[in-house]
């Protein structure tokens, strides 16, 4: 059993982590706020870029000589894999949520006789892959320095993920990352971003459009233009959601840990007073003992 002095130390402590989350609730809390704003902004477009791909794509149906970016390279042999996580940890299953649906992912397309490579963003989903597949991590982006995510970083690992595919590293590129939906909910997501692949809201709205657009310049030239930076905004979108999500997260964690906290100061507390009241009984017991015997 320990003594009232260890009890003791051990409820400073606690009440010591207790303060720390809370102030990683708060903290988390704030941020978050900017986080989802960003993070709901950046939907309507990369939705609407994927509608109007959609609608163009629509012309090579049939034909040949599309985009390899659009129609692929024609074969299904070599995946690369794009992780997105946090830097940071402390946020639940945020992280291993993610790496967990990369990696069933991984294992499923192994068994099925392909190659697969993986390209990671983000400390905590590369040190958690790197223990199984450490062999198969082409290249690892780090965005731990970068106070405010902006564009310019999805632009960055976007130019190396088609620089790869240019030079005929992969055929299919899937991107991984955590969906913002609420506080309490993150769902991970797996998007595929090469050869592009539309939702069946964006291909339906495409298909059911009645309006014929002339385009100008030709449809193959905007093509040309839209499908590279369609892949930097999907990135784009991706870390602006998993930025929401990880601080969503973080903060629930936070919110457990201390209330988590707070029960166990209570349950210390009550062996602290059970124990000091016992002491002082054992010793009130000792001086009427021994003003008997006198």
């Amino acid at each position: 059993m320990p003594s009232l002095k260890d009890l003791k130390n051990r409820i400073g402590s606690v009440k010591s982590t207790q303060k720390i989350t809370k102030a990683m609730q708060m903290v988390a809390a704030a941020k978050l706020r900017r986080a989802q704003e960003a993070a709901t902004a950046a939907r309507p477009y990369a939705e609407r870029m994927g509608k109007v791909l959609a609608g163009l794509s629509s012309v090579y149906e049939g034909r040949e000589g599309a985009p390899t970016l659009l129609a692929g390279t024609g074969k299904d042999d070599v995946h690369l894999l794009v992780v997105a996580t946090g830097e940071r940890g402390l946020a639940g299953g945020f992280n291993s949520s993610i790496v967990r649906l990369a990696r069933d992912h991984a294992n499923r397309l192994i068994a099925e006789g392909k190659t697969v490579k993986i390209l990671t963003v983000g400390r905590k989903g590369n040190d958690v892959l790197k223990r199984t597949f450490g062999d198969r991590i082409v290249d690892y982006i780090t965005l731990r320095e970068v106070r405010q995510i902006g564009f310019a970083n999805a632009h960055d690992i976007a130019a190396k993920i088609l620089e790869r595919f240019e030079a005929g590293e992969f055929d299919v590129a899937t991107l991984f990352y955590s969906k913002f939906v609420s506080v309490i909910s993150q769902v991970p997501t797996a998007q595929q971003i090469i050869p592009a692949k539309f939702e069946a809201e964006q291909a339906n709205a495409a298909a059911g459009a009645d309006l014929d657009y002339d385009y100008e310049p030709s449809e193959e030239a905007i093509l040309a233009d839209l499908l590279p930076r369609n892949i930097a905004v999907q990135v784009f979108r991706a870390l602006l959601e998993n930025n929401a999500s990880f601080y969503g997260a973080q903060m629930t964690a936070m919110d457990n840990a201390t209330r988590n906290a707070g029960e166990l100061i209570g349950k210390l507390q009550l062996s602290y007073n059970r124990q000091r009241q016992a002491q002082i009984t054992k010793e009130l017991i000792e001086i009427i003992s021994g003003a008997e015997a006198l």
